[in-house]
């Protein structure tokens, strides 16, 4: 099996040219056999708070149609992520676009300061994704700094766990450290999708990475490089190359 981050560059509020580059690291994704394709933390709006209520998704968006035409045609599972509206609340959240069912939602669970004044959280939309034998669980950005959420993941089953981040370069070397320590501490294979290059007036961390159960990091992004981190599982073994854009 084939999963792969991707890292790019989203423009705040620049959803239609965000989403061609969705599209395009897709069909490569696609190309290449991968399953399942994962987007940095509000991917398709670029990171927002004050204008998350005015860029908004919905479950039955449309402009989600062609995101959920390439999973079927592709047969590969899309992790998107946008401020989504569900129950007359605002969620920072990710869509997981199915090939062959209706897509789910993942909630953030774990805001950092100063979210709370524009967004919700919730433990309520926490699908559990399953791929051949591996149980896929996800996380987005601070709900890694809080331990309980990879340790409920592990305790739940998951096999793999995908935090969709935005995350500093100033910040990335703590975030490496938690998530190396978690693969190890829970046996869990870990990738993670960040952005690279200036997002609200911080340039982003890049550094996408996979990790093994055994907290070993096998393969990473470097913090300019816009593409694709690919793992592929044979056997009980995890590899990894890179698609640069």
């Amino acid at each position: 099996m084939k999963i792969a981050s991707a890292q790019i560059n989203s423009t705040v509020g620049h959803i239609q040219s965000n989403l061609e580059e969705h599209y395009r690291l897709i069909e490569t994704a696609i190309a290449e056999g991968v399953e399942l394709i994962a987007f940095p933390e509000m991917s398709i709006t670029g990171y927002c708070r004050e204008e998350g209520k005015e860029m908004a998704f919905t479950e039955n968006d449309p402009r989600l149609d062609q995101l959920k035409q390439l999973a079927t045609n592709g047969n590969i599972h899309i992790i998107a992520g946008a401020p989504i509206l569900k129950l007359d609340k605002l969620y920072i959240g990710a869509f997981v676009i199915y090939p062959n069912k209706p897509m789910a939602i993942y909630t953030k669970q774990y805001l950092h300061d100063g979210e709370e004044l524009y967004y919700a959280s919730s433990r309520d939309f926490n699908p559990i994704i399953q791929l051949g034998q591996e149980k896929i669980s996800l996380a987005i950005c601070a709900d890694i700094n809080n331990e309980d959420h990879p340790r409920v993941s592990s305790k739940n089953g998951s096999t793999i766990y995908i935090p969709c981040i935005f995350y500093s370069k100033d910040g990335m070397g703590k975030g490496k450290e938690l998530l190396g320590a978690y693969s190890k501490d829970y046996s869990l294979n870990i990738l993670m999708s960040n952005y690279t290059g200036e997002l609200w007036n911080m340039e982003a961390g890049g550094q996408s990475a996979f990790w093994t159960s055994h907290g070993k990091r096998c393969g990473h992004l470097d913090s300019s490089e816009s593409g694709l981190l690919i793992a592929e599982k044979t056997g009980e073994e995890w590899t990894t190359n890179k698609r640069l854009a």
